[in-house]
């Protein structure tokens, strides 16, 4: 069973999401477009691109077809019918379908993010770490060291050994985190 404060985190951890309140259902936009929603009676509503909805109907039994004109737009699900990992990738392509282009090919690119591809990032934070820098627009140590533990860490992928590797090379460059 997957609760509303799961969407939220999924949703939020996206870039540029806000949370709204939409006829009284809690709603999530990209740059102002809504890319999920949940009703009053607990079902989560998703805007998904036409493979993504066909793919999560084969999927997901209790999973309804959203349609607007005749035509579909989404999936409508009730929250304690999907579980958490499934929501999470949901979200994620909803959000996709609904960003701005250069917006969604950033966060594909930082998705693609290798170590040590780009920037000066130490090799050794590992792929997790190195995306999540990547889709926060950080590719250098000296961007590293505007931020704080607390703003690296709540990155998703940035973990206690990442912040010590990087921690210890911005020492060894006359560095510090802010």
């Amino acid at each position: 069973m997957t609760t509303l404060a799961q969407l939220r985190k999924a949703a939020l951890a996206l870039p540029e999401v806000e949370e709204t309140a939409h006829f009284g259902m809690v709603a999530f936009t990209v740059r102002g477009t809504g890319f999920a929603s949940v009703t009053k009676d607990r079902a989560v509503q998703l805007n998904l691109a036409e493979p993504d909805l066909d793919a999560a109907l084969a999927d997901l039994p209790a999973g309804e077809q959203i349609l607007r004109g005749g035509r579909p737009i989404g999936l409508r699900i009730p929250l304690a019918d999907i579980n958490g990992m499934a929501l999470n990738h949901l979200v994620r392509r909803a959000w996709f379908a609904r960003a701005p282009k250069r917006l969604a090919a950033s966060v594909a690119a930082a998705d693609a993010a290798a170590p040590g591809a780009g920037g000066d990032l130490p090799t050794a934070i590992g792929a997790p770490a190195t995306r999540a820098l990547a889709g926060a627009g950080i590719t250098t140590l000296v961007q590293v060291a505007e931020f704080s533990e607390t703003e690296l860490l709540a990155l998703h992928g940035v973990g206690p050994r990442a912040l010590r590797i990087l921690a210890d090379e911005l020492q060894r460059r006359g560095l510090t985190l802010g």
